[in-house]
């Protein structure tokens, strides 16, 4: 967070998501280290987020691929059956390795040599705000309650993990099925980024990005920059 609690990325963080979206995204290991640890951090998830959007114009080809690929495992972790379904699951959401961005060291404070513009031009929250407001009336649908004290059902995978490790699992059919419809939503969006299926993506398909990176990391940050609250 910046001064004042608003969320700010650092130069340093700027820089290196500046560099990631031109093509990092694609590095073998890097994909691996995010799969591994459900995406990125909360605070660089967003992050990224944000960056995209406001560097590509809202064209977020990029993160619907990322999340894409992320996503896929969630569909599998809560078909586990027998005496031992709970413990299962929590070690499948569970993440096995730290946000790549935290293990390089990039923080609130990071430093960077990146061009003032180039910096001004990626805190710029303009096009998030869009995609948000467009989509809203389908990603509020899978926001975690306990993220925005709103008393829904639903869960993010950190918060899924404490109600699993407090035996709270009777909502896990209900989550099962909000995965479903999450990863559909999204390959639809991410097969429209391709020639033959351009312009075929509804608000519906875009709201599935917001809602993976919600559930992956968190929903706390988000909602610190869209300046409704769902209720």
């Amino acid at each position: 967070m910046g001064a004042g609690g608003e969320f700010q990325l650092s130069d340093g963080e700027i820089h290196f998501l500046w560099w990631f979206i031109q093509g990092s995204i694609m590095d073998p290991d890097i994909r691996h280290r995010l799969r591994r640890a459900w995406g990125f951090c909360e605070r660089h998830a967003w992050g990224f987020i944000l960056t995209e959007a406001a560097f590509r114009g809202g064209y977020m080809h990029g993160p619907a691929l990322l999340y894409d690929d992320i996503l896929k495992p969630a569909l599998s972790v809560f078909r586990f059956g027998g005496p031992l379904r709970t413990r299962r699951l929590a070690r499948s959401l569970r993440a096995k390795g730290p946000c790549p961005m935290c293990e390089m060291g990039f923080g609130p404070g990071s430093k960077g040599l990146a061009r003032p513009e180039l910096i001004e031009r990626g805190r710029d929250i303009t096009e998030l705000l869009a995609l948000a407001s467009r989509t809203e009336t389908y990603w509020k649908k899978s926001m975690c309650g306990r993220c925005a004290k709103n008393g829904s059902a639903q869960r993010c995978r950190r918060h899924l993990m404490e109600d699993t490790s407090m035996g709270l699992t009777d909502t896990l059919s209900t989550h099962s099925t909000m995965m479903q419809y999450i990863f559909y939503h999204l390959s639809r969006y991410h097969r429209s980024f391709r020639f033959e299926f351009r312009g075929s993506e509804t608000e519906e398909d875009m709201a599935a990005l917001i809602s993976a990176v919600g559930w992956c990391s968190g929903w706390g940050i988000f909602l610190s920059i869209f300046p409704k609250r769902v209720a």
